[in-house]
């Protein structure tokens, strides 16, 4: 019988994978005021130069390369529960400590700036070790035909997350004063974890480790990356990860703009405009966990297909978004739009639910360090995609004649990135799931790999 089998002898009921979508949901919460709301007030109350808070983020995104390790950790501790639950403390911790830092800038920058520092590595940290351990926990619990569903299910409660707590913490925050911020992020934290806490309480199953396994002596962590690494299919998807991440995010910052420089847009009708396309992304969700969840097998149950699909909807999409601009004001820029955030919702509930599946090829003892690297190549690049997509067009306008030229170019090469990515991920090896499959059966180690032997 497979290790995954004897870690969980059923897999999870949809109750289960709310549960610790609610993790996800208390994850955003707390992110969420660091991303814009301790933003918007170094850079509008405190007057500090935007470089401030965008190097704070900039540093979270950087600690995510530890992932692998923190994945290694709870490898060798065998359970998942403490590393989501002590990763929650941290970055609730950090959330906190990024409120005190900001109300103490006002009268002592320098100080101010030093405990925000320790506070982003703290939240970076956190969910880093947090969000790896929770999607550990759900590649080994979730059966294959529910993965592309879960995945849908978690992004979409981290996305609650955000709804629910950027108003009310809005609300409570005026009038404002440095005092009510750390009031507002202080009860923030405090809910944010003891529903994490709550969430994955009694879930994992304990295990009862057999007389050899306590003797045995876990491999060293550089061992373990090593040994992963040198699978020529985790080094595809690892590449994959990072490729398709940096197309995905590279746009993030600079849609917006376009629109209003090249179509005349007003910042309400911008606004609208990312809704439009956050909308779409919900849709490809929704519409890909809907598909293989109650139709399923061999073709429209490919995780390998939907990848593939998404990336070739978001590269059809920002092509579009590239021609349209010299097209002018008689360019359907909503509907483009709208295309792009439905190909990328297909592209990444197909990633994540291939990154579950993926992720148990090499048996539970290597589970959370492959969560890890692919987490870690996934959040370097989408912290550097934002920056490198306005590098990029900062530096194209040094030469095109026409801003419209230059965004044209950078949509376009980002269409390519994921054409780039489409083509990785055919040599990537992917599970093909039905509606009754169960991967914690026996077998469910020779579907990932015919040529893995079950040990």
């Amino acid at each position: 019988m497979s290790r995954a089998a004897l870690a969980f002898p059923r897999s999870f009921s949809w109750l289960q994978i709310v549960r610790l979508g609610l993790v996800q949901t208390a994850l955003g919460a707390v992110v969420v005021l660091m991303t814009s709301t301790i933003n918007r007030v170094m850079v509008v109350e405190l007057a500090l130069p935007a470089i401030v808070p965008g190097g704070l983020v900039a540093l979270h995104y950087a600690t995510q390369v530890l992932r692998p390790r923190w994945g290694y950790g709870s490898d060798v501790g065998g359970r998942r529960t403490p590393w989501i639950v002590g990763g929650m403390a941290a970055l609730c911790l950090g959330g906190f400590g990024a409120a005190a830092a900001t109300a103490l800038a006002e009268t002592h920058v320098a100080a101010g700036l030093a405990l925000a520092v320790l506070s982003f590595l703290l939240v970076g940290m956190g969910a880093g070790a947090a969000g790896t351990s929770l999607l550990v926990l759900l590649a080994t619990g979730v059966e294959a035909g529910r993965r592309g569903a879960a995945a849908t299910i978690v992004w979409v409660m981290m996305i609650a997350g955000f709804a629910v707590t950027a108003p009310l913490a809005g609300h409570f925050l005026d009038p404002f004063s440095g005092g009510r911020l750390m009031a507002v992020s202080g009860t923030v934290s405090l809910i944010a974890f003891a529903v994490a806490v709550l969430a994955v309480s009694g879930i994992e199953p304990r295990r009862e480790a057999s007389p050899a396994a306590k003797v045995e002596k876990k491999p060293p962590f550089r061992a373990v990356l090593a040994q992963v690494l040198a699978e020529p299919a985790a080094r595809r998807f690892t590449l994959f990860i990072f490729v398709s991440m940096l197309a995905y995010s590279a746009q993030e910052l600079i849609l917006e703009p376009y629109a209003g420089l090249v179509f005349a847009m007003t910042p309400g009708a911008t606004t609208k405009l990312a809704g439009l396309q956050h909308g779409g992304v919900l849709a490809g969700m929704l519409f890909v966990a809907g598909v293989t969840v109650f139709v399923g097998g061999p073709i429209l149950g490919s995780l390998k297909l939907w990848t593939a699909v998404g990336c070739a909807l978001s590269a059809a999409a920002l092509g579009a978004i590239a021609f349209g601009g010299p097209v002018g004001p008689d360019f359907p820029l909503r509907a483009a739009v709208a295309g792009l955030g439905f190909g990328n919702g297909v592209y990444a509930v197909a990633a994540i639910g291939s990154m579950m599946a993926l992720a148990g090829r090499g048996g539970e003892a290597e589970r959370g360090t492959r969560m890890g690297v692919w987490g870690a190549a996934q959040g370097v690049a989408f912290g550097a995609g934002g920056f490198l997509g306005t590098l990029a067009v900062d530096l194209a306008r040094l030469v095109a004649s026409e801003p419209v030229y230059a965004y044209a170019a950078v949509f376009a090469l980002e269409a390519v990135l994921f054409l780039v990515a489409l083509a990785i991920s055919l040599r990537v090896e992917h599970v093909t799931v039905g509606r009754r499959q169960n991967p914690l059966t026996e077998t469910a180690s020779f579907q990932l790999n015919p040529g893995f032997e079950a040990r």
